[in-house]
């Protein structure tokens, strides 16, 4: 790894964590090559999804800034480079810059928890879309509280905002 590389890894990743931390993906599918009983035995929790493993996100081993399992993570999370970094290794976009991306889509990302909470979904267990789904399965009574179908509009225009920054900086490749 070349040292633009390494530094946009060292710089970017731990003040992220958007791939771990359950906003981008809702579960890590386990790769041939990666060991269920190792992983599981260092702390991950993990699940059938049909034939395949799967580890869910928020990933238990996040910490917030890297996994404590980073050196043993599977493979996925291994090979896995945002659109962000990458433009950030290909020298495209400026360290600086990049962090300040991180920092909006953050922004954006706790936003939309506050709202959920506000709204009764607060299992912090859950990925942000499953959240966001079971919040937006209850149906909407217009005749009941308005607070709460204006909380339910915020939400909606927050996950959409949201989107459009994990789109733009980080899902384009």
């Amino acid at each position: 790894m070349s040292e633009t590389n390494t530094a946009a890894v060292t710089e970017l990743c731990p003040a992220c964590g958007l791939c771990c931390n359950g906003v981008l993906f809702g579960d890590v599918e386990l790769q041939p090559g990666d060991d269920a009983k190792r992983l599981s035995a260092l702390g991950l929790p993990l699940e059938r999804k049909g034939r395949k493993w799967r580890a869910a996100q928020p990933c238990a081993c996040f910490n917030g800034k890297l996994r404590r399992i980073y050196a043993q993570r599977p493979i996925r999370c291994r090979t896995f480079e945002c659109g962000l970094l990458k433009r950030a290794q290909a020298g495209e976009i400026e360290v600086a810059a990049a962090l300040r991306a991180i920092k909006q889509a953050r922004r954006h990302a706790e936003a939309v928890r506050k709202l959920l909470v506000q709204l009764g979904e607060t299992d912090e267990r859950l990925p942000l879309n499953r959240r966001y789904a079971n919040v937006m399965a209850e149906p909407i009574d217009l005749a009941g509280d308005e607070r709460i179908v204006e909380l339910r509009g915020e939400l909606m225009l927050a996950v959409h905002r949201l989107v459009q920054v994990l789109e733009r900086d980080f899902l384009q490749v």
